[in-house]
């Protein structure tokens, strides 16, 4: 069993910066795939990014490529996603998720955190 809590979200201003952090029990980090999630209002949820710590090139979705980055700590077994030059459209309730499988389709993430909200105001 595998359990997520994340922490960091908040409410910050288009162009400011934010760092989401996601601690794990249950497993170490780099035998997990781990993802971040978002979901905006009226939306249906997407991936932002992904990987498997540290032996995997990241994944991240277009919308946020040269903006985010997503990283890990074995050591406190804690993923990260740095979130910089933000925009109102990333404004969203954002999932920590993970899976047991290598490089897993989006389906098979079935470990999630309780979500934590960034808002961006313009």
């Amino acid at each position: 069993q595998v359990t997520l809590v994340e922490s960091g979200g908040g409410l910050v201003q288009a162009g400011g910066s934010l760092r989401l952090a996601c601690t794990a029990s249950g497993r170490s980090l780099s035998s997990l795939s781990m993802a971040w999630f978002r979901r905006a209002p009226g939306k249906e949820r997407e991936i932002v990014a992904s990987i498997r710590w540290p032996t995997t090139t990241p994944y991240y979705t277009r919308f946020v490529k040269g903006r985010f980055t997503i990283s890990g700590d074995n050591a406190k077994n804690t993923l990260y996603l740095q979130m910089n030059s933000l925009k109102p459209e990333d404004t969203a309730v954002y999932y920590c998720a993970a899976s047991m499988g290598i490089f897993p389709p989006r389906s098979e993430y079935n470990y999630w955190g309780q979500g934590t909200q960034v808002t961006v105001s313009s």
